[in-house]
Formats: C-alpha cells, structure tokens, sequence
C-alpha cells in the first residue's frame, strides 16, 4: 500500500492507525537479528502516537496527509526523550526538543516507529558499523545496504516502514537507494531544515526522504520542505506543490555529462541497464544529449571540504574518545586539511557551481546512474579492485558540492537488486524531478521490485 493510500484509509477509519503501526513494528521487530535495521525501535511510543491518530479520526479530525505512516528515522535526527548516537561507540545525546523535520513528520499525521542503523557518525558509505554492526542488505545479506543512512533504505526495502529519512552529504540517501533498488532524494541544499541533525560538513548536509515510489517520496518532501528560521542553512524560498505527471516525456531536454560517466568505475549490469535506460527514455520522447562538461568530475577538493568541515565537528572528541577504526582513520585524515586547501576547494565549488549553471541553459536535467556498482561485500574493502567509496561516491559526492537536488529510481532491469538512474536538476527544481520520475514508473523505465527477503 503507498504512503498515500495508507494515510487515506486511516483519516476514512477504514483501518486503524494501531493497526498499521503494530504490524510495522512486528516486522521490525522480527528481522532485526537478520538485517540488523536500527539502533532501537520504540514500541511503547509509537504505540502512544497512533492512538492520538485513531482518536483523532474518530472524532472527525483531520490527523493529517501522512496519518499512521510507519517511518524509519535515521539515527543522528534528534527525537525528543529518545537517544541519539549517531551510531558512535560514545555519543549518546537524549534531547528535550525534536529535530524540525521530525516535528513537521508528526504535524502531518507520520509515526516514527524506530530510529536506524547507520555508518558511524555517517562519515561512509557501507554502514558497517563498529559499534552496532552492520546492516544488511535484504537482497544480499552478505552485502551492504550502502550509506550512510542504510537502515533507512533496509528499512523501506524489507517492506518493514512505509517511508524513511535519512541524510545526504556526499550520497548518503541515493547510495543506499540506489544499492537496496528503491526512491531517494537529495533535496537542494536548505531546501530541508538541519536543525536538530548531527552534522557531518555542514555546508553540504541535507535532510532527504527514501520511499518505494516517486510519490511517496513527493508526499514526504512536502511535509519536510520550507524555511525555518532556527536553521542558518535554511533558505526562505516557497515550496512549490507537485504538478501533474506528463504522459510522456515529449520535449524534456535531459544532458549526458562526460567524462563524468565514461570515466567512472561503473560495473558492466550497470553499464547495460543506463544504456538500455537512455534507449528507453528516448523511445518516450526525451530530448537526449551527449554533453562535454569536464568540469563535472570528481575531485580531491571535495575530501578538503568535508575533512575540514568534520574535523571541527569532531575535534572535541577526536583523540579522547573511542571511534571505530575506519572512522578513525578518515578523522586523522580531515584533521589534515590545511586552511589553504581548504580555499582552494571553496575555489572548485565556485568554478563547479558555474560550470553546471551553463549545462542547465541547454537541458532541464542531468541522467547518471545512481551508483556504478550495486553490490559490496560486507566486509572488503574493494569492489573489483578499487577502492569501494570511490566506486559507490562517484555519481553523488559531485552533486553535494554543487548544491542541487537530486532524485534515485531503480530500474525495470535485471538485477539483484536492479541498478538504479539518478536524474539531477537545477537548484530548486525537486518539482521538475517529480514529473519525469512518476513519468518513468508511469512508462514502467522505473520500478520498485521487493527484494526476497531472508
């Protein structure tokens, strides 16, 4: 059942929210030993909410569009009288206050059932996590979910929440949707408020939603969209409403950038499913293009960015407290970033951000896929031979730094799970990556397939 579907029943008393919560959290429940989902589930109180929905309903009130929808939360989002730990080995913060997004979630009528696994302090892209261990992959649980917020795409994928959050600061949304073959987004940078999110480099950090179709995440994003005023980041732009969904994709201009594809470590299914994709997106009516931008390329001065923005976030910590190794590792390295490498990445960032305003006069999207390979070992290091965060960042890390949103569809394609397109569009313009990613699942180029899970 959609999200939409789910919340009708419930505002109409057709099926009550206790209802819908008790069976997302038995499932939760139920295959936590096996895909090791979250860092807690919160039975007591997500029982409590959907009570207040059903009394709600029944005494004719409107509980709101996302009435007793079950939601994952990723666990670095504050919840008041929950512990947030960012999946550390010693951060444990209870708050008395609700991240924003969590407070405009249960104004909307969602119920947070538990709060997921993720890499620690969401610096990676495997949550393969020291402390918690690692979420696993219900199409594979050998392989990562990818990350950071993996619980969250598991959790959506396992059918065990309708809907999650997560975070996107590198990819850390489209990764793990892109790896568990369901929808993410990464909205435009302050697009969603970061008030009550622990902070991985702030000037990249968004707030994202994961879900089994386009419009799930669509309802999602509006309830989490607008400006809030305790957030510096956060922009004072109107949200717009979602418009329809074209029949086709007659006249939609979409730009193939190169060398950022033909240089990427991109796995052959991979390559196979983009090709026949762009064939099919094609045969729809697209307008596709071959674009010369050599610009749009990965860059070590994205590393200099979020190394130098983690390391102040950590630097009260690092060296006195416990990390897991790989995180460790990576601190010591953001502990290096000079102040003059440092600027010279705000330099790229403002020669990236120009380039892709020029790409956007000629297409009104970009096409990639959404990661280069589908699957990773629990465990290696590698995937075939390279570096594994250099194969799954490859697509996404460059679309932080320029500052726009981004959508992930997984492909009508075979595949365990099916590869996945991610479609970039200018700054502000999540509407326009709506349209054509219902258009896609309306054509049957984009669907959710449920994974068989253990």
């Amino acid at each position: 059942m959609s999200v939409s579907a789910g919340a009708t029943a419930v505002r109409r008393g057709q099926i009550s929210a206790v209802e819908v919560i008790s069976s997302a959290l038995d499932r939760s429940e139920s295959s936590q030993d096996t895909l090791n989902t979250y860092t807690l589930i919160d039975r007591e109180g997500a029982l409590e909410r959907a009570e207040i929905i059903d009394e709600m309903a029944a005494r004719g009130q409107d509980p709101g569009p996302l009435a007793g929808v079950p939601i994952a939360l990723k666990d670095l989002i504050d919840q008041a009288g929950l512990p947030t730990t960012c999946g550390s080995g010693f951060y444990e913060r209870i708050s008395d206050r609700s991240a924003t997004v969590v407070e405009r979630l249960e104004a909307a009528g969602a119920v947070i059932i538990g709060r997921t696994g993720l890499h620690e302090f969401a610096y990676g892209f495997s949550s393969e996590n020291h402390w918690f261990g690692p979420v696993r992959n219900p199409w594979d649980t050998q392989t990562s979910p990818g990350g950071s917020s993996g619980g969250s795409a598991v959790a959506v994928a396992a059918g065990l929440a309708a809907a999650a959050i997560g975070t996107d600061t590198g990819g850390s949304v489209r990764v793990p949707a892109g790896m568990c073959g369901i929808v993410g987004l990464k909205v435009t940078h302050g697009r969603v408020p970061l008030t009550g999110v622990f902070p991985l480099a702030l000037s990249l950090d968004t707030v994202g939603p994961l879900g089994r179709s386009v419009e799930d995440v669509a309802l999602l994003y509006a309830a989490l969209a607008g400006h809030d005023p305790n957030d510096p980041w956060s922009a004072p732009r109107p949200v717009p409403t979602p418009g329809e969904v074209p029949p086709d994709l007659s006249g939609i201009r979409i730009g193939l950038p190169y060398p950022w594809i033909s240089d990427a470590p991109t796995t052959p299914g991979v390559a196979t499913a983009f090709a026949t994709a762009i064939d099919r997106i094609s045969d729809a009516g697209a307008i596709i293009t071959a674009l010369q931008a050599p610009a749009l390329i990965p860059s070590p001065h994205g590393g200099s960015i979020v190394g130098g923005e983690a390391a102040k976030v950590h630097r009260p910590w690092f060296g006195k407290q416990p990390y897991g190794p790989a995180v460790a590792e990576r601190l010591r390295t953001a502990f290096e970033v000079t102040i003059d490498q440092y600027i010279d990445a705000l330099e790229w960032t403002a020669k990236l951000r120009n380039a892709t305003a020029a790409v956007f006069q000629d297409v009104d999207l970009l096409m990639t896929p959404t990661v280069a390979a589908t699957r990773k070992v629990i465990g290696e290091p590698t995937i075939d031979g390279i570096p594994y965060r250099r194969v799954l960042s490859w697509f996404s890390s460059l679309v932080n730094h320029i500052g726009v949103p981004a959508l992930s569809v997984p492909l009508r394609a075979p595949g365990t799970p099916p590869p996945s397109l991610q479609l970039v569009a200018p700054w502000w313009a999540e509407k326009r990556l709506f349209a054509v990613g219902r258009a896609l699942e309306t054509l049957g180029i984009a669907t959710f397939s449920a994974p068989p899970i253990p």
